[in-house]
């Protein structure tokens, strides 16, 4: 039986890991996470009969024992139920399905009890990435990626280890707002941000799909994933999120990942790695497909992506303060504070107001964000310019 914990099960990932896991009998749970969604947790528990599981809040957990059916999961809360919940010794894969910073500690714990983890969480290496990979390397662990993005290159990868890479091509869909002017984004409204086109994904990452800050924070992931620099890696539009990526190698062959826009199957992938099992969903059928486009982004108008590259060449602190900046930009704006140009503009406020630290650490990382949303808030305020 293959064993795993899946950290963030209520959310987009983590329910659609349980739906790979309800299609192979040799999947167990031990352990599951969540913040709020204690109803759609309780029903998890009740279905999968994991040993542990942890909650946000304290009042949540102990509110969770007293619920038929939950004993004798134990039931833990709180970022060191979370990490505690990573660590513990049943599982041997750790689903990290966390949005945000929050998914830092808890994959350094599982790293450090030899877990293998399947990485959904892009905020963990762009933030850390100099303290994750390195420690991975140093307890023999193996990061299997689950952003279809990412897995794609990795399944490009396999068997060419040995051969050097000119180029990564991460493909975007391009949003709901493809082909936009910056006037045009001007005018864009909440609920044209998260009707994203092809995906069905959280309010947040719909926000950064559409901007094209998270093809940013993805362009910083692939950095620590495969040992690229900035300039080897190239953002492309494919519209109809066919093509998940693409790898050139130095001899000029290209080898690119095809497959319905279904997060489902690199989830699998990860799972069974290195065995492919029948697919749950739909199968991409060439027959039905007129085209397939490819085009380049405009840097001009999506400005945050363009500033991920930036801060890729930066290093040290810089990433992570894209990353904190765009979680309160994204925040004020779906909370009706500030129009949608505005979240890049924030990001670039942020960006060029820190002052770098080098190689931080876990708590010079996570301390950053309190100095940060300070700043960002006075700059709201128009206490600073």
């Amino acid at each position: 039986m293959k064993r795993i914990t899946i950290l963030g099960s209520t959310g987009s990932v983590g329910t659609q890991t349980l739906d790979v896991v309800r299609s192979q009998e040799d999947i167990e749970v031990i352990g599951l996470s969540a913040g709020s969604n204690i109803e759609l947790l309780y029903r998890q528990i009740l279905e999968f009969s994991p040993k542990y599981c942890c909650v946000r809040n304290r009042e949540d957990a102990l509110l969770l024992e007293e619920r038929p059916g939950v004993r004798p999961c134990q039931i833990w809360h709180g970022k060191e139920g979370l990490c505690r919940l990573a660590a513990e010794g049943d599982s041997k894969m750790v689903v990290t399905a966390l949005v945000g910073m929050m998914g830092i500690e808890p994959t350094l714990a599982a790293i450090e009890a030899g877990k293998d983890i399947a990485l959904a969480n892009k905020e963990t290496l762009v933030c850390a990435g100099h303290l994750i990979m390195p420690l991975a390397r140093e307890r023999g662990v193996r990061i299997f990626p689950v952003d279809s993005e990412h897995s794609a290159v990795f399944q490009c990868l396999a068997g060419n280890e040995k051969n050097r890479i000119r180029r990564l091509f991460l493909t975007a869909s391009g949003g709901p707002f493809r082909g936009y002017t910056k006037e045009a984004l001007s005018r864009v409204t909440k609920e044209e941000a998260l009707r994203h086109p092809n995906w069905s994904m959280g309010r947040k990452i719909s926000v950064d799909s559409s901007t094209m800050v998270n093809k940013g924070l993805e362009v910083l992931e692939a950095g620590w994933l495969f040992d690229v620099a900035p300039s080897q890696i190239e953002v492309l539009i494919q519209p109809t999120s066919l093509i998940h990526s693409m790898v050139e190698f130095e001899d000029g062959a290209i080898l690119a990942q095809l497959g319905t826009p279904d997060m489902r199957l690199p989830i699998q992938y990860a799972l069974n790695y290195p065995k492919r099992l029948p697919a749950l969903g739909e199968k991409l059928d060439f027959t039905k497909i007129s085209s397939l486009v490819l085009e380049k982004p405009d840097l001009s108008v999506f400005e945050g992506l363009a500033l991920a590259y930036r801060v890729m060449e930066e290093g040290d602190s810089y990433p992570a303060v894209y990353n904190i900046a765009n979680e309160y930009a994204v925040d004020a704006f779906l909370k009706d504070r500030i129009a949608y140009r505005d979240i890049s503009r924030y990001i670039q406020f942020a960006v060029g107001c820190h002052h770098r630290v080098s190689s931080p650490n876990v708590e010079e990382i996570l301390s950053l964000k309190e100095e940060i949303y300070l700043q960002l808030n006075q700059f709201e305020k128009g206490i600073i310019a």
